[in-house]
Protein backbone atom coordinates (compact mmCIF):
# COMPACT_ATOMS: atom_id res chain seq x y z
CA UNK A 1 0.00 0.00 0.00
CA UNK A 2 1.42 3.24 -0.85
CA UNK A 3 -0.11 6.92 -1.31
CA UNK A 4 -1.70 7.89 -4.61
CA UNK A 5 -0.79 11.54 -4.83
CA UNK A 6 -4.06 12.95 -5.09
CA UNK A 7 -3.42 16.12 -3.71
CA UNK A 8 -0.28 17.88 -1.34
CA UNK A 9 -2.24 17.99 1.96
CA UNK A 10 -2.95 14.01 1.63
CA UNK A 11 0.93 13.99 0.60
CA UNK A 12 1.61 15.78 4.12
CA UNK A 13 -0.55 13.90 6.08
CA UNK A 14 0.77 10.89 4.84
CA UNK A 15 3.99 11.19 5.56
CA UNK A 16 3.02 12.23 9.56
CA UNK A 17 1.03 9.11 9.74
CA UNK A 18 4.01 7.06 8.65
CA UNK A 19 6.65 9.05 10.22
CA UNK A 20 8.51 9.14 6.86
CA UNK A 21 9.93 11.90 4.53
CA UNK A 22 8.43 13.10 1.33
CA UNK A 23 10.75 11.17 -0.47
CA UNK A 24 10.35 8.23 0.92
CA UNK A 25 6.48 8.18 -0.22
CA UNK A 26 7.73 8.61 -3.52
CA UNK A 27 9.66 5.23 -3.26
CA UNK A 28 7.12 3.58 -1.51
CA UNK A 29 4.69 4.33 -4.61
CA UNK A 30 7.55 3.22 -6.90
CA UNK A 31 7.69 -0.09 -5.34
CA UNK A 32 4.15 -0.57 -5.03
CA UNK A 33 3.17 0.52 -8.33
CA UNK A 34 5.37 -0.36 -10.66
CA UNK A 35 7.06 -3.08 -8.73
CA UNK A 36 10.74 -1.55 -8.58
CA UNK A 37 13.41 -2.40 -6.15
CA UNK A 38 14.51 0.22 -4.33
CA UNK A 39 17.99 0.23 -5.24
CA UNK A 40 17.22 0.13 -9.02
CA UNK A 41 14.98 3.29 -8.05
CA UNK A 42 18.05 5.03 -6.33
CA UNK A 43 20.00 3.83 -9.68
CA UNK A 44 18.04 4.95 -11.94
CA UNK A 45 17.65 8.52 -10.81
CA UNK A 46 21.57 8.65 -10.91
CA UNK A 47 21.67 7.75 -14.35
CA UNK A 48 19.02 10.26 -14.77
CA UNK A 49 20.89 12.95 -12.82
CA UNK A 50 23.84 12.32 -15.65
CA UNK A 51 22.22 12.58 -18.08
CA UNK A 52 20.93 16.04 -17.10
CA UNK A 53 24.46 16.89 -16.29
CA UNK A 54 25.78 15.51 -19.81
CA UNK A 55 23.26 17.41 -21.48
CA UNK A 56 24.47 20.72 -19.80
CA UNK A 57 28.20 20.26 -20.58
CA UNK A 58 26.83 18.94 -24.06
CA UNK A 59 24.92 22.39 -24.77
CA UNK A 60 28.29 24.42 -23.52
CA UNK A 61 30.46 22.49 -25.62
CA UNK A 62 29.44 21.72 -28.49
CA UNK A 63 27.80 23.00 -31.85
CA UNK A 64 23.84 23.80 -31.13
CA UNK A 65 22.41 25.05 -34.06
CA UNK A 66 18.79 23.70 -34.80
CA UNK A 67 18.32 22.76 -38.58
CA UNK A 68 15.33 25.82 -38.45
CA UNK A 69 18.46 27.74 -37.10
CA UNK A 70 16.43 29.65 -34.60
CA UNK A 71 18.76 28.19 -32.53
CA UNK A 72 21.92 29.43 -32.34
CA UNK A 73 24.74 28.01 -29.91
CA UNK A 74 22.75 30.81 -27.54
CA UNK A 75 24.08 29.50 -24.16
CA UNK A 76 27.21 29.08 -25.03
CA UNK A 77 26.95 33.24 -25.79
CA UNK A 78 25.32 33.72 -22.26
CA UNK A 79 28.03 31.62 -20.71
CA UNK A 80 30.86 33.55 -21.99
CA UNK A 81 29.37 37.11 -21.93
CA UNK A 82 31.42 39.34 -19.95
CA UNK A 83 28.89 41.70 -18.04
CA UNK A 84 26.55 39.82 -15.57
CA UNK A 85 23.41 40.78 -14.81
CA UNK A 86 23.47 39.71 -11.32
CA UNK A 87 26.40 37.65 -10.19
CA UNK A 88 28.32 35.31 -12.35
CA UNK A 89 26.13 32.23 -10.18
CA UNK A 90 22.75 33.59 -12.03
CA UNK A 91 24.61 33.58 -15.25
CA UNK A 92 25.79 29.71 -15.37
CA UNK A 93 22.45 29.37 -13.62
CA UNK A 94 20.82 30.67 -17.07
CA UNK A 95 23.00 29.26 -19.43
CA UNK A 96 22.95 25.93 -17.96
CA UNK A 97 19.40 25.59 -18.25
CA UNK A 98 19.48 26.76 -21.96
CA UNK A 99 22.19 24.51 -22.75
CA UNK A 100 20.22 21.34 -21.83
CA UNK A 101 17.12 22.63 -23.32
CA UNK A 102 18.96 23.45 -26.46
CA UNK A 103 20.19 19.85 -26.50
CA UNK A 104 16.64 18.72 -27.03
CA UNK A 105 16.01 21.12 -29.65
CA UNK A 106 19.17 19.93 -31.46
CA UNK A 107 18.00 16.25 -31.19
CA UNK A 108 20.62 15.11 -27.89
CA UNK A 109 19.67 13.29 -24.93
CA UNK A 110 17.75 14.61 -22.67
CA UNK A 111 15.42 13.75 -18.99
CA UNK A 112 11.81 14.85 -19.71
CA UNK A 113 11.37 16.27 -16.95
CA UNK A 114 8.47 16.11 -17.06
CA UNK A 115 8.09 17.24 -20.42
CA UNK A 116 10.90 17.35 -23.13
CA UNK A 117 9.83 20.91 -23.61
CA UNK A 118 10.87 21.56 -19.94
CA UNK A 119 13.90 19.38 -20.22
CA UNK A 120 16.38 22.97 -19.30
CA UNK A 121 14.78 23.41 -16.12
CA UNK A 122 15.92 20.77 -13.46
CA UNK A 123 18.93 20.70 -14.84
CA UNK A 124 20.60 24.00 -14.54
CA UNK A 125 18.77 24.83 -11.07
CA UNK A 126 20.11 21.37 -9.60
CA UNK A 127 23.33 21.66 -11.65
CA UNK A 128 24.10 25.12 -10.01
CA UNK A 129 22.22 24.23 -6.52
CA UNK A 130 25.14 21.55 -6.31
CA UNK A 131 27.91 23.07 -7.41
CA UNK A 132 27.18 26.08 -5.25
CA UNK A 133 26.52 24.58 -2.46
CA UNK A 134 28.53 21.31 -2.76
CA UNK A 135 25.67 19.06 -2.22
CA UNK A 136 25.91 15.14 -2.36
CA UNK A 137 24.36 13.62 -5.23
CA UNK A 138 22.75 11.49 -2.92
CA UNK A 139 20.69 14.98 -1.94
CA UNK A 140 19.87 16.07 -5.44
CA UNK A 141 18.22 12.65 -5.97
CA UNK A 142 16.41 13.02 -2.85
CA UNK A 143 15.36 16.44 -4.53
CA UNK A 144 14.34 14.50 -7.53
CA UNK A 145 12.16 12.47 -6.45
CA UNK A 146 10.49 15.27 -4.91
CA UNK A 147 9.85 16.93 -8.26
CA UNK A 148 8.36 13.37 -9.02
CA UNK A 149 5.80 13.55 -6.13
CA UNK A 150 4.80 17.04 -7.32
CA UNK A 151 4.68 16.01 -10.35
CA UNK A 152 2.30 13.09 -9.95
CA UNK A 153 0.15 15.34 -8.13
CA UNK A 154 0.25 18.04 -10.72
CA UNK A 155 -0.77 15.12 -13.68
CA UNK A 156 -3.48 14.43 -11.42
CA UNK A 157 -5.07 17.52 -10.34
CA UNK A 158 -4.15 19.86 -13.44
CA UNK A 159 -2.35 18.53 -16.63
CA UNK A 160 1.97 18.33 -17.48
CA UNK A 161 1.23 18.31 -21.05
CA UNK A 162 1.30 22.06 -22.94
CA UNK A 163 -1.54 20.46 -25.52
CA UNK A 164 -3.74 20.49 -22.23
CA UNK A 165 -2.90 23.10 -20.44
CA UNK A 166 -0.65 25.26 -22.18
CA UNK A 167 3.35 26.09 -21.17
CA UNK A 168 1.90 26.68 -17.73
CA UNK A 169 1.60 23.17 -17.52
CA UNK A 170 5.09 22.11 -18.90
CA UNK A 171 7.22 25.10 -17.83
CA UNK A 172 5.36 25.87 -15.12
CA UNK A 173 5.30 22.20 -13.58
CA UNK A 174 8.88 21.97 -14.10
CA UNK A 175 9.85 24.56 -12.04
CA UNK A 176 7.67 24.17 -9.41
CA UNK A 177 9.18 20.88 -9.15
CA UNK A 178 13.03 22.90 -9.44
CA UNK A 179 11.50 25.31 -6.56
CA UNK A 180 10.27 21.94 -4.39
CA UNK A 181 13.35 20.02 -4.85
CA UNK A 182 15.61 23.14 -3.84
CA UNK A 183 14.23 23.77 -1.00
CA UNK A 184 14.50 19.94 0.41
CA UNK A 185 17.96 19.58 -0.65
CA UNK A 186 18.18 22.81 1.83
CA UNK A 187 16.94 21.69 4.63
CA UNK A 188 13.93 23.28 3.99
CA UNK A 189 10.21 21.79 6.12
CA UNK A 190 7.10 19.92 4.49
CA UNK A 191 5.25 23.44 4.23
CA UNK A 192 8.25 25.38 2.55
CA UNK A 193 8.70 22.73 -0.18
CA UNK A 194 4.95 22.70 -1.18
CA UNK A 195 4.74 26.76 -0.41
CA UNK A 196 7.87 27.22 -2.97
CA UNK A 197 5.48 25.13 -5.38
CA UNK A 198 2.69 26.83 -4.96
CA UNK A 199 4.45 30.26 -5.34
CA UNK A 200 6.03 28.80 -8.71
CA UNK A 201 2.45 27.99 -9.93
CA UNK A 202 1.08 31.49 -8.86
CA UNK A 203 3.91 32.99 -10.92
CA UNK A 204 3.25 30.88 -14.18
CA UNK A 205 -0.49 30.50 -14.31
CA UNK A 206 -1.65 31.67 -17.54
CA UNK A 207 1.37 31.16 -19.97
CA UNK A 208 0.44 29.75 -23.44
CA UNK A 209 1.91 27.48 -25.65
CA UNK A 210 2.66 28.67 -28.95
CA UNK A 211 5.89 27.20 -30.44
CA UNK A 212 6.76 28.44 -33.96
CA UNK A 213 6.72 26.70 -36.79
CA UNK A 214 5.56 23.96 -34.22
CA UNK A 215 8.66 23.55 -33.22
CA UNK A 216 9.60 23.54 -29.68
CA UNK A 217 12.35 25.79 -29.45
CA UNK A 218 11.40 29.51 -29.96
CA UNK A 219 9.95 30.81 -26.99
CA UNK A 220 10.53 27.44 -25.68
CA UNK A 221 14.32 27.40 -24.70
CA UNK A 222 14.34 31.12 -23.46
CA UNK A 223 11.27 30.06 -21.39
CA UNK A 224 13.09 27.18 -19.48
CA UNK A 225 15.75 29.82 -18.42
CA UNK A 226 13.16 32.51 -17.03
CA UNK A 227 11.50 29.30 -15.77
CA UNK A 228 15.12 28.15 -13.82
CA UNK A 229 14.91 31.98 -12.54
CA UNK A 230 11.38 31.59 -11.41
CA UNK A 231 12.41 28.63 -9.73
CA UNK A 232 14.88 30.03 -7.68
CA UNK A 233 13.33 32.70 -6.46
CA UNK A 234 10.55 30.79 -5.00
CA UNK A 235 12.90 28.75 -3.34
CA UNK A 236 14.33 31.49 -1.55
CA UNK A 237 11.12 33.49 -0.61
CA UNK A 238 9.57 30.13 0.89
CA UNK A 239 12.95 29.21 2.44
CA UNK A 240 12.65 32.48 4.62
CA UNK A 241 8.63 31.45 5.04
CA UNK A 242 7.10 34.13 3.39
CA UNK A 243 3.57 32.55 2.44
CA UNK A 244 1.79 32.10 -0.91
CA UNK A 245 -1.31 32.84 0.64
CA UNK A 246 -3.42 30.33 -1.38
CA UNK A 247 -2.03 26.76 -0.56
CA UNK A 248 -0.72 25.01 -2.93
CA UNK A 249 -3.45 22.17 -3.57
CA UNK A 250 -5.22 25.41 -4.59
CA UNK A 251 -2.87 26.55 -7.04
CA UNK A 252 -2.96 23.71 -8.77
CA UNK A 253 -6.96 23.40 -8.78
CA UNK A 254 -6.24 27.25 -10.70
CA UNK A 255 -4.18 25.97 -13.07
CA UNK A 256 -6.14 23.07 -14.27
CA UNK A 257 -8.84 25.45 -14.40
CA UNK A 258 -7.22 27.74 -16.71
CA UNK A 259 -5.70 25.15 -18.59
CA UNK A 260 -9.35 24.02 -19.54
CA UNK A 261 -10.32 27.67 -20.27
CA UNK A 262 -7.63 27.76 -22.25
CA UNK A 263 -8.37 28.67 -26.31
CA UNK A 264 -6.74 26.20 -28.56
CA UNK A 265 -5.15 27.85 -30.47
CA UNK A 266 -2.91 28.36 -27.30
CA UNK A 267 -2.42 24.90 -26.37
CA UNK A 268 0.65 23.49 -28.70
CA UNK A 269 -1.45 23.89 -31.82
CA UNK A 270 1.28 26.78 -33.17
CA UNK A 271 -1.82 28.94 -34.18
CA UNK A 272 -1.54 31.59 -31.97
CA UNK A 273 0.45 33.80 -29.77
CA UNK A 274 4.16 34.01 -31.17
CA UNK A 275 3.38 31.12 -33.54
CA UNK A 276 1.02 33.77 -35.41
CA UNK A 277 2.67 36.90 -35.85
CA UNK A 278 4.43 37.94 -39.03
CA UNK A 279 7.69 36.54 -38.48
CA UNK A 280 6.47 33.49 -36.98
CA UNK A 281 4.48 32.51 -39.71
CA UNK A 282 7.74 33.68 -42.01
CA UNK A 283 9.69 30.89 -39.97
CA UNK A 284 6.99 28.43 -40.48
CA UNK A 285 6.99 28.62 -44.28
CA UNK A 286 10.17 28.36 -44.69
CA UNK A 287 10.78 25.49 -42.01
CA UNK A 288 7.69 23.90 -44.34
CA UNK A 289 9.87 24.47 -47.63
CA UNK A 290 12.85 23.06 -46.06
CA UNK A 291 10.90 20.03 -45.71
CA UNK A 292 9.66 19.35 -48.41
CA UNK A 293 13.15 19.95 -49.92
CA UNK A 294 14.17 16.98 -47.89
CA UNK A 295 11.71 14.50 -48.91
CA UNK A 296 12.49 12.05 -51.39
CA UNK A 297 11.59 12.53 -55.04
CA UNK A 298 9.05 9.44 -54.57
CA UNK A 299 7.18 11.45 -51.68
CA UNK A 300 7.36 14.37 -53.50
CA UNK A 301 2.95 15.42 -53.89
CA UNK A 302 2.31 15.13 -57.90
Amino acid sequence: MSFLFNSFSGWKQYCLDHNISLYEAVIEYEIAQRGKEEQAIWDGLLAAYQVMRDAVETGLREEMTSRSGMINNGAKKVYKHPVAVLSPEFQKLISRALAAKEVNSCMGRVVAAPTAGASGILPGTLYTLQEIHRLSDRSILEGLLIGAGIALIIEEKASLAGAVGGCQAETGSAAAMAAGAMVHCLGGTVDQIFNAVAITIQCMLGLVCDPVAGLVEVPCVVRNASAAAIANSSAQIALADVSAVIPVDECVDAMGEIGASMESKYKETAMGGLAATLTGQDISKRVLIQDIEMLPDEDLPE
